[in-house]
């Protein structure tokens, strides 16, 4: 059994407690919140004894939960690392590109595990769509969820668009092209509403919007490739799926069927609508399990540290592109 510390216990911190508890592989040895009232309540919600010492409790345990805020991620992972702890870590990464850098550099040394909390990879949902074989042209992706003033430390593409930066690059196989962007702050410092244009140099582009000043919320994505749609409720935990298929080819015996004429060329074709049965999963527990059996198998977490830098590095070129045209 592993031994985890968990540093953090705000309101994500919280819910990686509940899921811990739930997980054979890990035992909790301790939380650590220099704020008492989070401390006090993960002690008598989740029974995780409180310590008062961050690095007593990293040199007790083998894993390291990070949960804290953005800009302590790197102080945090950093001491796991030089203990030789293997580290889960929220996303993002860290707070900048260079601590990122840095901090791969202490693991490649270390020779520990690390994954990066980028949970969308494990929403059900996305899972539903991985079945299929997606090689889009065109993705459309809408992040937009109402006023929280936790979060508001980091940018909006940090907090929320980083969710489709990383499953963007985890879809498209190929290497970033140009990137435009936009932003506005409304009731920030930072921007709260944030556009992103992606093109690779495949030809796939991407168009990626994130508000955290909606009316109400909305984690969708869209991939268009050839002879296909396909949408991704991230919320809902829904798929759908469209199909161009040729008149000889069996359908799925509960997709919809329509057929249609294309004319001369291309003939009549089988238009088929299914919606996937989605897996019923706690994405952050699946995640966590994932990263113990990583641990215990010597293999690639899911999602690694270099996964986790490369959308943080696309980030920060966002951030600094939305900075620039503002000041123009």
């Amino acid at each position: 059994m592993l031994k985890i510390a968990v540093l953090g216990a705000g309101h994500l911190g919280k819910i990686h407690l509940r899921c811990l508890k739930n997980i054979p592989h890990f035992e909790v040895i301790g939380v650590y919140d220099p704020n008492e009232e989070n401390a006090r309540i993960a002690h008598e919600y989740y029974g995780v004894t409180p310590w008062r010492n961050m690095e007593a409790l990293i040199d007790a345990a083998d894993v390291v939960d990070v949960v804290t805020p953005t800009l302590s991620h790197y102080d945090c992972a950093r001491m796991a690392a030089k203990k030789l702890k293997h580290i889960f870590i929220e996303k993002p990464l860290t707070n900048t590109v260079q601590e990122a850098e840095q901090l791969i550099s202490l693991v490649r040394e270390a020779g520990i595990k690390v994954q990066v909390g980028h949970v969308e990879r494990y929403n059900p949902a996305f899972i539903a769509a991985s079945d299929y074989d997606l090689s889009p042209k065109f993705i459309e992706a809408h992040r937009l969820s109402t006023f929280n003033p936790r979060g508001t430390d980091v940018p909006i593409v940090h907090d929320l668009m980083i969710h489709d930066l990383d499953i963007l690059l985890s879809v498209v196989k190929s290497n970033i092209r140009q990137i435009s962007a936009s932003g506005v702050s409304v009731v920030s410092n930072t921007p709260d509403i944030a556009n992103a244009r992606i093109e690779f140099e495949n030809g796939c582009v991407a168009n990626l919007t994130a508000s955290r000043i909606s009316l109400k919320s909305m984690r969708k994505m869209r991939f268009f490739q050839q002879d296909a749609y396909i949408s991704v409720d991230f919320l809902e935990k829904k798929t759908e799926i469209f199909k161009l298929n040729d008149p000889h080819q069996v359908p799925d015996a509960n997709a919809t069927v329509m057929e249609i004429d294309l004319g001369p060329d291309r003939g009549k074709k089988l238009i088929t609508f299914e919606v996937p049965p989605v897996p019923d999963i706690n994405a952050i527990q699946s995640e966590l399990e994932d990263f113990a059996n990583a641990i215990l198998r010597n293999t690639e977490p899911n999602v690694t540290i270099q996964d986790g830098y490369r959308a943080l590095k696309v980030a920060d070129q966002i951030v600094q592109l939305i900075a620039k045209n503002r000041m123009d």
